[in-house]
């Protein structure tokens, strides 16, 4: 302990088990009937069925929400790209990683193709440090650039980027996530992904790899992202503050929080303030929450739930009402002080107008729940929400069938094209 320079309450005793994540192949007993009945992940069709995967993201922005959508879009993307001649270099963040990877065996395809592929692997990543290494050692044997964590600095970014070739000139694409890397996870975890090749995200997303890569700080500012040891913290606290502004002249001010936990003393502290200045403020928060909702005088204008189901809550969402212009961010990091001040992590914006509608609707389904829903208030007693309508609705469940419907719409479309273009 004198070595560590630790104290007494630094160590303490805990159970004699303590990887969960075993658990997640507990078995069955071949008792289905104790069992969740299967939801098969829905495909996304402009991804998954596009004849070209990147032009089908350079025509527009792609958002799924895993599980109930397949992971498949992200591995085609990485397979297309090993195989694809115009693509010249891949780049990727790897926190988790699953033990038998299609994304892993695809960089090492790319490498063998003649690419440029590194990755940078964060080692700290509790639990999965061994895990980590066996992979970066199998991917440098392989050709790839492997960079390992820094010193004292977690790197919790869900980022990959891709440049292409087109006309001579170099694209840029890139695949921002709320979540891993991992094809198993994607099963269970709730997590957001995009894809896009909007050059004021992916020009931003180089400037991440290239901070990773020299450890220097990039040539230009973060205007779209924010960007932990950058702008994070600093573009956070600017948004909530300007919701309280404009509460405190009277105009509408709103904000939704989705995360897993909110602990940061000076986020706390701001939203106090907000909702002291009447800004209406909705929180979705799974784990840890130090913050108290509808305190009189204090939080009165803030009411909070936590849902724990089937699939672990992991999407961060920020969405702030911004004088109408409704702000959507998709983030990696959590409202705690280590996310905030002491990682690498990356929160995105949503620009696209259908994808913003699309998180609005997902929001909406999370408040709505009056079965897995838990009240936050200041008595700590997590009852389940008292439903006040006879229509129950488990918001994981709604989800599922929203992108069920919205399959069913672009099938529909679908037929009714080709149904025209025959007649």
């Amino acid at each position: 302990m004198v070595t560590f320079g630790m104290e007494k309450l630094d160590l303490l005793p805990e159970g004699r088990y303590h990887n969960n994540f075993d658990f997640f192949s507990f078995p069955s007993f071949k008792r289905n009937d104790l069992k969740y009945r299967p939801l098969e992940p829905l495909t996304y069709p402009p991804l998954e069925k596009s004849k070209d995967i990147f032009e089908a993201i350079k025509e527009k922005d792609h958002l799924i929400n895993l599980p109930f959508n397949s992971y498949e879009s992200v591995i085609r993307l990485f397979e297309e790209a090993a195989k694809d001649p115009d693509i010249t270099h891949i780049k990727i963040i790897q926190y988790r990683t699953a033990k038998k990877s299609r994304i892993q065996q695809a960089l090492m395809a790319a490498v063998r193709a003649g690419k440029q592929v590194t990755a940078f692997i964060e080692v700290k990543a509790r639990f999965d440090e061994k895990n980590n290494l066996e992979w970066g050692e199998k991917l440098e044997k392989a050709g790839v650039k492997v960079i390992y964590s820094f010193p004292g600095l977690k790197v919790h970014s869900k980022l990959a980027l891709f440049r292409r070739v087109e006309s001579g000139k170099p694209v840029l694409y890139t695949y921002l996530s709320t979540g891993n890397f991992h094809e198993g996870t994607a099963t269970v975890y709730s997590d957001f992904g995009l894809f896009t090749a909007n050059t004021l995200i992916t020009r931003e997303a180089a400037s991440v790899f290239y901070y990773l890569e020299n450890f220097k700080k990039p040539p230009h500012k973060f205007e779209q992202l924010l960007v932990g040891q950058f702008n994070l913290r600093s573009g956070i606290e600017g948004l909530i503050d300007f919701e309280t502004r404009q509460a405190k002249m009277g105009k509408k001010a709103k904000i939704t929080i989705k995360c897993n936990s909110l602990q940061d003393p000076i986020i706390i502290e701001k939203l106090y303030k907000a909702s002291e200045a009447g800004v209406k403020i909705k929180l979705i928060i799974r784990g840890v929450c130090c913050l108290i909702p509808e305190l009189p005088k204090v939080s009165q204008n803030i009411k909070g739930v936590s849902i724990v189901d089937r699939f672990l809550e992991h999407s961060r969402v920020f969405r702030f009402h911004h004088e109408g212009d409704d702000l959507f961010y998709l983030s990696s990091a959590d409202l705690m002080t280590r996310n905030l001040s002491g990682r690498v992590e990356t929160a995105f914006p949503i620009l696209d107008k259908t994808l913003k509608k699309e998180i609005a609707d997902y929001l909406t389904i999370q408040l709505s729940d009056n079965i897995k829903a838990r009240v936050l208030d200041g008595q700590s007693s997590l009852k389940y929400r008292a439903a006040d309508t006879d229509l129950p609705i488990q918001a994981q469940l709604e989800t599922y069938y929203y992108y069920k419907r919205k399959n069913e719409l672009i099938k529909k479309k679908k037929e009714k094209e080709k149904k025209e273009a025959n007649s």
